[in-house]
């Protein structure tokens, strides 16, 4: 995919980073969110993803197909290096290297921002998802058993980490 390229977020990439992230939402296979969000719900998260705290889209000829934040992992300053992932693509851009390309961006940004670890939440059936995080690095921490409810079923989260 030759014309993608990979940008820092602006106010106008909200309404297809909403898309993009209630598809996910739909699919049940990235986060243990189940209720859509609305554009007042995601215009406040991107006010809270300024500065350190970055968003980055990926377009494919000027549309956005994909998005990826660092995002606080603890209030408390101990963790001040130390950044959560979240990473989105578009169901008709998955598994053509549109991750890849965000992970790796952001990553990059990460260190520029003076964080040395980098921890991310997945499903342990989010085998997609955990090639990409393995191939890049990451590591399998472990795993927090029942440790979320989706549509009315227990779910596994996994735990991953890649030291920066």
């Amino acid at each position: 995919m030759t014309t993608t390229s990979i940008r820092t977020a602006v106010i106008s990439d909200i309404e297809q980073i909403l898309v993009i992230y209630n598809q996910g939402i739909e699919d049940r296979i990235a986060t243990l969110e189940v209720d859509p969000k609305d554009i007042t719900f995601m215009n406040k998260w991107f006010q809270q993803h300024q500065d350190r705290y970055v968003v980055f889209v990926a377009e494919y000829n000027n549309v956005v197909i994909g998005w990826a934040s660092l995002n606080p992992y603890s209030q408390r300053c101990a963790y001040d290096g130390v950044a959560d992932l979240s990473i989105y693509i578009d169901r008709d851009f998955r598994g053509k290297g549109i991750g890849k390309m965000l992970l790796t961006h952001l990553e990059k940004t990460a260190k520029e921002k003076d964080f040395y670890k980098i921890v991310l939440f997945t499903f342990p059936f989010n085998q997609n998802g955990q090639a990409l995080y393995h191939k890049l690095g990451y590591r399998d921490v472990g795993v927090f058993e029942n440790h979320g409810i989706l549509d009315g079923e227990y779910v596994d989260v996994k735990i991953m980490e890649k030291l920066l």
